[in-house]
């Protein structure tokens, strides 16, 4: 093979390669970072038995009570960070803000390319953590369940699709993507066992569902 043709198969090598890694990007899963992993479903149908169920109670619940966004590392706070962790050839400038970049959400299975069409979203949402128990904790304690990125209650998602969630909990809202739910059930279980937080019967129910096809 002349000299030529072996620079010429290269350079048609390296642009394939370049497409592909660039369709990989564009087409969703291959661009999500991710949550931590959650348990395992075995395990959160153990940690769901042993969840208290009790009635959910919003009375005096302010969405101030629950500090948000802290600062996590260097210049980010916990919405930058959650970008960065999630994201796929994220550049941020020298405040952390995200100014490229792209974002798989797990919910819709949509891809973005900026980071205004994202949303952080709080797994267990911070009103439902008020119902079921965090009204009795110290702001300390709600601030770290609202910055938590040790646990898989945090992950970029399209962002009206996390406002048509809203306070919702899995008795009434779903990803749309059906593949994720086994993961969504399993990381919302997890989180209200780590924080000691109670079900209501509905929500026991549903959870008891989903698990059972994971």
């Amino acid at each position: 093979m002349s000299k030529f043709y072996a620079r010429r198969r290269l350079s048609i090598l390296g642009a394939l390669t370049a497409l592909i890694a660039s369709v990989a990007v564009l087409n969703g899963p291959a661009a999500s970072a991710a949550l931590p992993t959650p348990v395992s479903a075995a395990t959160a149908r153990t940690y769901l038995a042993s969840l208290t169920v009790a009635t959910e109670n919003r009375t005096g619940y302010s969405r101030d009570l629950f500090p948000t966004w802290i600062t996590i590392s260097g210049t980010c706070n916990t919405r930058e960070y959650i970008l960065k962790r999630d994201g796929s050839n994220v550049v941020t400038d020298s405040a952390c803000a995200a100014t490229s970049g792209s974002w798989y959400s797990p919910y819709d299975g949509a891809t973005w390319t900026a980071a205004s069409d994202v949303d952080i979203d709080h797994l267990v949402p911070l009103a439902e953590a008020w119902d079921s128990g965090a009204s009795a904790w110290t702001t300390s304690r709600r601030q770290s369940f609202a910055n938590d990125v040790t646990r898989p209650q945090l992950l970029a998602v399209t962002d009206n699709v996390n406002q048509s969630k809203g306070d919702q909990d899995p008795a009434t809202w779903m990803p749309s993507l059906t593949s994720y739910r086994c993961t969504y059930v399993r990381a919302w279980v997890q989180v209200k066992y780590y924080y000691g937080l109670s079900v209501d019967s509905a929500e026991k129910s549903a959870l008891t569902g989903y698990l059972a096809n994971c």
